[in-house]
C-alpha cells in the first residue's frame, strides 16, 4: 500500500479535525489539514491529494458540497469523502449525485476511518495497474511508445510507418538491447498485417535440429517423440509477420532452407513430403556484421542479399545520449509500478552519473540498472547512491589485464557471471548486459556448460 499517499482532512471544528489527521497518521499516511473550503481549494492546487475528507456543514463561505466540486475541478481524481453529523437519505443522495465517493457520519470511528482509507487506496492501486495494462495492450507497439528525442531514431520510426505495409524483408542491425524486436514490432503493428500474428524466434538459442523443428514444424513420426504433427513458426505467422532475430547465428542448412522460403514462400515440415505454402513477411535481426560473415564464408551472399532488402541499423544508447533520462523516468514509472513500490522519479544527481556510463548492453542493461536501483532504493527517489555500484564499475578501467587472447577474457567473463548468479542464464546475461540468445551463442561457442 502506497503509505505516503497524500489525503486532506477539511473541517472548521479544530478538534474533527485534528482528531481524525492523527488517527491517518498513526497508520502511516501523510496528512494535511485545512479549517475551510477555499483553504482546501488552495491545498489541493499545489498536491495532488489522494483522498479528501470534507465536512458537509461549514460556516462562512463554502459548503462541502461546493468544496468537492471545486477540488475535483481541480484534481478530478481526488476520492472525496463526505463527513456530515446529520446524515439524511437526501444528504447522501446528494453528496453521491455531486461526485462523493462515499460519506461518514459523526462521531467517526477510527477503525472505521482506517478500513475506508485502505479499501479506497486498494481500489486506486488496481486502476493504475489497469491503466498500465490498458496501455501496454493498446499502445504498446505505436510510433509514439518508442521513447526518443534522437533524431536518428525519429528517422527510423518515420522509416518504420513507410514500410509498414510492405511484403518487403526488413533487416534490422544493432547491438545486443538497442531495441531490435521492439523496432520489427513497430513496423509489423503499423501495417495491414497489424492484425495477424506477430511470431517470435530467437534463432541463437536452439540448436540446428530444434531450430528446424521450431521454424517449419514437423509430421508424426519424424522423429523420437514425434508422436503428433506439430505446424512450426512459418506456419503459425501466416499472413502476418515472423521475426528471426539473430540471424546471423544460423548453419548453412538452415541457411539454404531459410532462402527456398524467402523465394518460393513454400517449405516442407521436418519429416513431411507435402509441400505447405505461407503468406509470411520476414524481419531478422543480427548484432553481427552480416557482409563481413559473407566475406569470411559464414553466411550465404545470396540470403544476405534476400535479407537485406531493407536495413535498419539502429544507434547504440551512447549514440543517444539524449534519451538516457527519458528512459530512465519511462522505466522508473513502469518498473516500480510492477514492483508495486514507490518510488516517484529519478534524481538529478543520479541522472549524470547514468549520462557518464558507456552501456554496453544498451537500452536492456539501462533498464536492468533501473530495476536493481529501485529494488534496493530506501528512499522515494533514486538518488547517485542508488547507483554507487555502477560507478564503481565504471572505475576499473584501470584493472591489470592478463596476457591473454580476448576470447579468453571474454570467457572467463561468462564462467564468473554464471558462478555469481548460479547457473542462472537470464540473470546471468543481464549481469553482463547482454541478451539471452546473445549468451545461449557464446555458451556454445566457448564450450560453456551451466
Amino acid at each position: 500500500m502506497k503509505k505516503n499517499w497524500p489525503i486532506l482532512v477539511v473541517d472548521d471544528e479544530d478538534v474533527m479535525c485534528e482528531s481524525m489527521a492523527a488517527w491517518l497518521r498513526e497508520d502511516g499516511y501523510r496528512v494535511d489539514t485545512a479549517p475551510n473550503g477555499q483553504k482546501a481549494v488552495e491545498l489541493a492546487k499545489a498536491t495532488d491529494f489522494a483522498i479528501c475528507f470534507v465536512d458537509l456543514k461549514m460556516p462562512g463561505g463554502m459548503d462541502g458540497i461546493e468544496t468537492m466540486m471545486e477540488i475535483h475541478r481541480v484534481r478530478s481524481e481526488a476520492s472525496v469523502i463526505i463527513i456530515t453529523a446529520y446524515a439524511t437519505v437526501d444528504t447522501a443522495i446528494q453528496a453521491m449525485k455531486e461526485g462523493a465517493q462515499e460519506y461518514i457520519v459523526k462521531p467517526c470511528n477510527p477503525q472505521e476511518i482506517s478500513m475506508l482509507v485502505s479499501r479506497i487506496l486498494k481500489l486506486k492501486k488496481l486502476q493504475s495497474e489497469n491503466a498500465i495494462l490498458r496501455k501496454k495492450l493498446t499502445r504498446q507497439y505505436r510510433h509514439h511508445d518508442v521513447i526518443t528525442k534522437n533524431p536518428r531514431m525519429e528517422e527510423i520510426l518515420e522509416l518504420t510507418q513507410e514500410i509498414s505495409s510492405l511484403r518487403s524483408t526488413v533487416l534490422i542491425r544493432g547491438e545486443s538491447g538497442t531495441g531490435k524486436e521492439l523496432i520489427a514490432r513497430a513496423v509489423h503493428f503499423s501495417g495491414n498485417r497489424a492484425e495477424k500474428p506477430f511470431i517470435v524466434v530467437s534463432c541463437a538459442a536452439l540448436t540446428e535440429t530444434l531450430l528446424e523443428s521450431e521454424l517449419f514444424g514437423y509430421e508424426k513420426g519424424a522423429f523420437t517423440g514425434a508422436n503428433a504433427q506439430s505446424k512450426g513458426k512459418f506456419e503459425l505467422a501466416d499472413g502476418g509477420t515472423i521475426f528471426l532475430d539473430e540471424i546471423g547465428d544460423i548453419s548453412p542448412k538452415l541457411q539454404a532452407d531459410l532462402l527456398r522460403v524467402l523465394q518460393e514462400r513454400r517449405f516442407y515440415r521436418v519429416g513431411g513430403t507435402e509441400e505447405v505454402q505461407v503468406d509470411v513477411r520476414i524481419i531478422a535481426a543480427t548484432n553481427k556484421n552480416l557482409a563481413q560473415e559473407v566475406q569470411q564464408g559464414k553466411f550465404r551472399e545470396d540470403l544476405y542479399y534476400r535479407l537485406n532488402v531493407i536495413e535498419i541499423r539502429l544507434p547504440a544508447l551512447r549514440e543517444r545520449l539524449e534519451d538516457i533520462p527519458l528512459l530512465a523516468e519511462h522505466f522508473v514509472q513502469r518498473i516500480s509500478s510492477e514492483l508495486g513500490k514507490e518510488v516517484h522519479g529519478i534524481s538529478p544527481a543520479a541522472l549524470k552519473v547514468l549520462m557518464a556510463h558507456d552501456w554496453p548492453g544498451n537500452v536492456r542493461e539501462l533498464e536492468n540498472v533501473i530495476e536493481r536501483a529501485i529494488v534496493t532504493c530506501r528512499n522515494g527517489m533514486l538518488d547517485e547512491q542508488d547507483f554507487s555500484w555502477l560507478q564503481h564499475a565504471a572505475t576499473q578501467q584501470n584493472w591489470e589485464i592478463p596476457d591473454v587472447p580476448l576470447g579468453e577474457l571474454e570467457r572467463r567473463a561468462i564462467v564468473a557471471a554464471l558462478e555469481r548468479k548460479h547457473g542462472n542464464v537470464k540473470e546471468a546475461s543481464a549481469a553482463l548486459g547482454i541478451d539471452r540468445s546473445t549468451l545461449y551463442d557464446k555458451l556454445k561457442r566457448y564450450e560453456i556448460t551451466h
